[in-house]
């Protein structure tokens, strides 16, 4: 019971400091959980449920403001509706080490894009191709490492020159796809804590719910999503020492 309650006041910070920048906190969830003496696979299928519940929320109200430009975001949810599971199912076939090695490479690549990303693009693709191409790539990616794909998809997508705002709405679209895709898959595999998933999932709303209304009310984001990149630097740093030890 004490590690449940540890669990979920960890997400429940994390999920308010990450909400505020506009992030889903998947991404530092399952290392700290994995730190803890959580199994690192079952962390990413903790930190995939609980990274979708908090984005169902914001899909929903985007669908009911009919800001959803279905053009856009279908060819990228359908390829991380059937790449994100193939990514989950491999990944029990690739050696732990590995993955947790290529976890730590999108820890630096995600602190940098929040630390250092810059929104000019380096081109201008119009094709809807494109889109299939990128949402089955990042869809395998947050499969096999167990994130929603959010972190990925939006500076690949800015990079791409994509407007932003249609981008955000994209990725609060697609996350939850990929997300409860992969975490099917996982959970076909492993044995799940419900308790710990269910306790976990609530504070991740509850924090989500908090760190929207701080967003808004008290913080620049820029300052947030700087202060998210060095917590992620640190946990790839972390990770790194224990490679290189």
């Amino acid at each position: 019971m004490n590690e449940i309650a540890l669990f979920s006041a960890i997400t429940f910070f994390l999920s308010i400091l990450f909400s505020m920048g506009g992030a889903g906190a998947g991404v530092a969830i399952i290392p700290i959980f994995n730190f803890l003496g959580l199994d690192f696979t079952l962390a990413k299928a903790i930190g995939l449920f609980a990274g979708a519940s908090t984005t169902i929320t914001s899909s929903v109200m985007n669908i009911k403001r009919k800001v959803v430009e279905y053009s856009f975001v279908i060819p990228i949810a359908s390829m991380m509706m059937i790449f994100a599971p193939l990514g989950a199912y491999s990944s029990s076939f690739i050696d732990e080490e590995v993955v947790k090695f290529f976890f730590m490479l999108m820890l630096f690549y995600s602190a940098s894009m929040m630390m250092f990303g810059k929104k000019k693009a380096l081109l201008h693709v119009n094709s809807r191709w494109v889109l299939f191409v990128v949402g089955a790539v990042v869809g395998y990616l947050a499969g096999l490492l167990g994130v929603g794909g959010g972190n990925i998809l939006i500076p690949l997508l800015a990079l791409l020159g994509f407007e932003p705002k249609k981008v955000a709405v994209a990725v609060s679209f697609v996350v939850p796809f990929s997300a409860l895709g992969s975490f099917f898959t996982y959970a076909s595999y492993i044995d799940i804590d419900y308790v710990l998933l269910l306790a976990v999932s609530l504070s991740a709303i509850a924090g989500g719910y908090v760190g929207n209304y701080m967003l808004h009310f008290k913080l620049e984001q820029q300052q947030v999503k700087k202060l998210m990149a060095l917590l992620l630097y640190a946990l790839a740093v972390k990770l790194l020492y224990h490679f290189v030890v």
